[in-house]
């Protein structure tokens, strides 16, 4: 996953609206959106290559989320799978916060990450670039490769697009959301951000939805999940232009107010 757009109680009916894009190599093998059967409560695309995740959510309102920080000198060759950590996330019963404890020590053993975590009663980001996690705040967040709500154009272009796109219609319309993130708009060469690779891949790589020599958006997922505990999860592969669409009701005990809402 590469850019993760979200609003975080920041809507009068939706506790968390996501939009986001999954970019990776054309010929890594992928299982699009559906529930696992290894793991039934769990709804997520899949890595086949390495059995793991970039996005996903449960039948108990749990929700996981990565994208890789991208610095080629840090590389760790032997690494494990980032992806099997969203796997793991959204196995897990725990509360957020004791999950996240336990990831805090073997989370230097993988190249760099960016993980968005919630249990249904709290929203927290964690990256093991920085070792440790925070509790999001009601808002608007934007988060591609390198750590949350770092300026990258196409961060400050796609939060912008998810505003409009929410504050059009009080009941967000997936298929807008997923229009947003085919968005090919290059970035200056002046706002370019330097993260290690050559000039004409941080080119390639400044679009919401990328299109480079053998790599690229391999899908789009959107993410509402309402206030009455009602989620719906909208997939659309690239590859081959299928769209899939899951609805599912979590407990609403899980679903409260505790923090004070952000201005919509």
């Amino acid at each position: 996953m590469c850019l993760i757009l979200f609003a975080y109680r920041a809507h009068p009916d939706y506790e968390l609206v996501v939009a986001a894009n999954r970019d990776e190599f054309y010929a890594r093998p992928t299982a699009p959106l559906a529930f696992w059967d290894d793991a039934p409560d769990v709804l997520a695309g899949r890595d086949l290559q390495a059995g793991g995740t970039w996005l996903g959510i449960t039948r108990a309102g749990r929700f996981a989320a990565l994208t890789n920080y991208r610095d080629p000198a840090r590389l760790l060759p032997e690494a494990p799978s980032r992806g099997r950590l969203v796997g793991a996330c959204l196995r897990d019963a725990a509360p957020a916060r004791a999950t996240l404890d336990r990831l805090a020590a073997p989370a230097a053993a993988y190249n760099g990450f960016n993980l968005v975590l919630s249990d249904g009663e709290g929203l927290y980001y964690f990256s093991n670039l920085t070792g440790d996690y925070r509790a999001l705040a009601p808002g608007w967040y934007g988060l591609s490769n390198h750590l949350l709500d770092t300026g990258w154009p196409k961060v400050r272009r796609g939060l912008t697009a998810l505003r409009q796109a929410l504050d059009r219609r009080r009941d967000p319309d997936p298929d807008d959301l997923l229009s947003l993130l085919t968005d090919r708009t290059p970035a200056p060469d002046a706002e370019l951000p330097d993260t290690g690779v050559p000039l004409d891949w941080e080119r390639w790589l400044s679009p919401l939805f990328i299109e480079a020599p053998g790599y690229g958006t391999r899908s789009s997922t959107v993410l509402l999940a309402d206030t009455a505990g009602r989620a719906r999860m909208v997939e659309m592969t690239w590859d081959d232009g299928s769209r899939r669409e899951f609805h599912l009701d979590w407990p609403l005990a899980r679903h409260f107010y505790p923090e004070p809402r952000a201005d919509s």
